[in-house]
């Protein structure tokens, strides 16, 4: 899904990879995360990467807990990566709201800035 296209809810089986799914979550994240934990996400996304690994498809996939987006962040923030992007991001959040700050975040690295 293009970063300028329309963000519209639809069906989980309609979405074409990750980030289709992440557009997903972000338009009604209390059906998805309970009390917004970016743990419960990073959990989600692990189930995610399992499942395109049993079903060999081929994706690519950056949100691992320790992948490129993780060593994205740590390059960009300079922040530790030893438990995991999810908790790095709520440990730095500075009063912003986790999840929020994590869509920017991924905003940030998917447009290359």
């Amino acid at each position: 899904m293009s970063l300028k296209a329309k963000k519209v809810v639809q069906p989980i089986e309609m979405c074409r990879d990750v980030y289709d799914v992440l557009e997903q979550i972000r338009l009604r994240p209390g059906m998805w995360i309970h009390q917004g934990s970016l743990g419960d996400l990073q959990n989600i996304l692990i189930g995610y990467r399992t499942a395109l690994s049993v079903h060999g498809a081929d994706e690519q996939f950056a949100l691992a807990p320790a992948g490129p987006f993780a060593e994205w962040l740590e390059a960009r923030r300079g922040w530790s990566m030893s438990c995991g992007w999810a908790d790095a991001i709520t440990r730095n959040a500075d009063g912003e709201e986790p999840l929020t700050l994590f869509f920017r975040l991924l905003d940030e690295y998917r447009s290359g800035s």
